[in-house]
């Protein structure tokens, strides 16, 4: 054993983080001084930083099969998300020593200077708490390594080098719609997805006013994708620029998405050029539409291939690919043939509309699904003032994400998408990948939408989806005024059409609303509930709640509006 030991001393000169490192994996534990420079060489270990918001069972599986080769993790759990999911998650990992916590949780919000935030508690963790580990590895809950940890150690061994895509704020296209330059020169306070009007509200005051800042002249901003892969000594050095450089920090708090520009704008200003490669280690596409392509059981060869150690976003529903992923990281002698052609093979086949199990059928095909672990909740009505306040309770009370006649109204707010939400017949002919899309805009498994209830052949297709569909269907009153302003709305009458037409035209506009509600009753769908103007508030409460998966008395704060049915 002395002998051993001191072939270590004399053949190697690394620091004393890398003999531990060394001794370890053969059960030595060796004492040293503070200031001790010991020879012995230098071996990756990973600490991967992990920002997530669900899945638990997901997340503890993955924990443990990313350090169970000897590498860390640190984890940052949503504090908006539920709290008997994070007691799960630190029960189940309590007793894995290379499994940390941040110390102080953030609520994060898209887009929002606390994601930042939140890894950067995460990464004061691990630094704390793995003083051997060489390297740091953003990851989030839907990334799976493609590569062993064999080749991911070797990987990073073979070059002095940080990864992370940086790339000139200003110069770059990175960026290809939605506000630029302001992104930076004005103040966010709100968040542009769950407070639209207040951000471009506080956004436009600001420029008519001319409240334009300034960048801080000593750095560059950098911009590029937030799955990155840094060695210790530059987030060490991170770190300590966050404590010395208060301006900095002011500046990027109140930036909009800053995750694709703080660390990528830091690395770019303390590391030296030939130190960095410009590139993520993370294997992720997007679609024609800039949303991330999702992996499924059949792409395992194609994902394996690819030149990089992990890919983004495996599907829930892929048990088979996850399970062999997962053996994969543990695995010894694996080669792997790098051909790297994924992204460009992507591009044919989907520009080509290609319908085939390797690469599925555009969004908008039959066989396409919103995703098994999706509900979709559809508010039906022919009154539309009426669903839209109802909506509008259920975002207060609930915080649910919730969209009103997207269907049906050109005018109805919708996020930019590419162009597939521009028009209602883009809208309707792609309503699969538009609802998918709108799914992760939001970053949620539940959205609401309303429709009319002439929209039978949207319902019929939505509720035949792999994903949960609940209707739920708005019985109102409708007076002989509201008949015959609706009629006006709609072109079958003028300010000009005699009284007499009017009458005999009003039974037969009420018989043809009768008409479609029947039919959707006809129909014999899951999940519907109905709920009428005319029943009492307790009634329609309890169909409220059973809708909604709510509990009673929210849902009795809905239905007791006083408003809900004026006209």
């Amino acid at each position: 054993m002395r002998l051993f030991i001191a072939t270590l001393y004399t053949n190697f000169a690394k620091t004393k983080e890398s003999l531990f490192i060394h001794t370890a994996r053969v059960g030595i534990t060796l004492p040293y001084t503070c200031n001790q420079r010991l020879p012995v060489p230098l071996m990756a270990r990973i600490a991967f930083i992990l920002l997530c918001h669900k899945d638990p069972e997901a997340i503890i599986a993955q924990a443990n099969r990313l350090t169970a080769v000897g590498d860390y993790m640190a984890i940052h759990f949503d504090a908006r998300a539920s709290a008997a999911h994070y007691r799960m998650i630190r029960t189940a990992l309590q007793d894995n020593p290379n499994v940390t916590f941040a110390k102080r949780r953030i609520k994060c919000g898209w887009g929002e200077w606390s994601l930042v935030q939140a890894t950067l508690n995460a990464v004061q963790s691990a630094v704390e708490a793995f003083p051997r580990a060489t390297h740091f590895y953003m990851l989030s809950g839907d990334c799976m390594a493609i590569k062993s940890a064999e080749y991911a150690h070797s990987f990073l061994d073979s070059a002095d080098a940080d990864y992370i895509e940086s790339f000139d704020y200003f110069e770059s296209d990175w960026i290809k719609t939605g506000i630029k330059e302001e992104r930076l020169t004005y103040r966010h306070f709100f968040n542009e997805r769950t407070h639209k009007r207040l951000f471009y509200a506080a956004f436009n005051l600001q420029r008519k006013l001319g409240l334009k800042r300034a960048i801080p002249q000593d750095i560059q901003v950098q911009i590029g994708s937030q799955w990155w892969c840094l060695r210790r000594r530059t987030i060490e050095q991170i770190l300590q620029f966050t404590r010395k450089r208060p301006d900095v920090m002011r500046f990027f708090r109140t930036t909009w998405i800053p995750d694709e520009t703080f660390f990528q704008t830091l690395v770019r200003h303390l590391i030296p050029k030939n130190e960095i490669r410009s590139r993520t280690l993370t294997f992720l596409m997007f679609s024609d539409y800039g949303m991330p392509v999702t992996f499924y059981n059949d792409h395992y060869d194609l994902l394996l291939s690819q030149d990089f150690l992990f890919a983004r976003k495996i599907s829930p529903g892929a048990i088979d690919l996850k399970e062999r992923l997962g053996d994969l990281y543990a695995a010894e002698g694996v080669r792997f043939q790098i051909s790297n052609e994924g992204r460009s093979l992507y591009k044919f086949l989907a520009g080509r509309g290609r319908i085939g199990r390797r690469f599925a059928s555009r969004f908008w095909e039959t066989e396409s699904t919103l995703g098994r672990e999706r509900e979709l909740l559809i508010v039906i009505c022919k009154k539309w003032h009426v669903a839209k306040r109802l909506l509008h309770r259920i975002r207060q009370v609930t915080n649910m994400p919730a969209i009103e006649y997207l269907f049906n109204e050109e005018s109805t707010y919708l996020p930019d998408l590419g162009g597939i939400q521009s028009s209602l017949g883009k809208r309707t002919r792609h309503r699969r990948a538009l609802m998918r899309m709108l799914f992760d805009y939001y970053d949620t498994d539940r959205l609401i939408v309303c429709m009319d209830p002439g929209n039978l052949d949207l319902l019929q297709d939505f509720c035949g989806d792999r994903s949960t569909t609940r209707l739920l269907e708005v019985e109102c009153q409708f007076s002989d005024d509201y008949l015959v302003g609706h009629a006006k709305r709609v072109g079958l009458a003028g300010d000009q059409t005699p009284p007499d037409t009017l009458a005999r035209l009003l039974p037969t506009i009420r018989n043809d609303m009768t008409f479609e509600s029947d039919q959707i009753r006809d129909q014999g769908f899951e999940n519907y509930q109905r709920i009428r103007e005319a029943d009492p508030v307790e009634e329609n409460t309890g169909k409220l709640a059973q809708f909604l998966a709510i509990s009673s008395d929210k849902a009795h704060e809905i239905a007791s509006t006083d408003y809900l049915y004026a006209d």
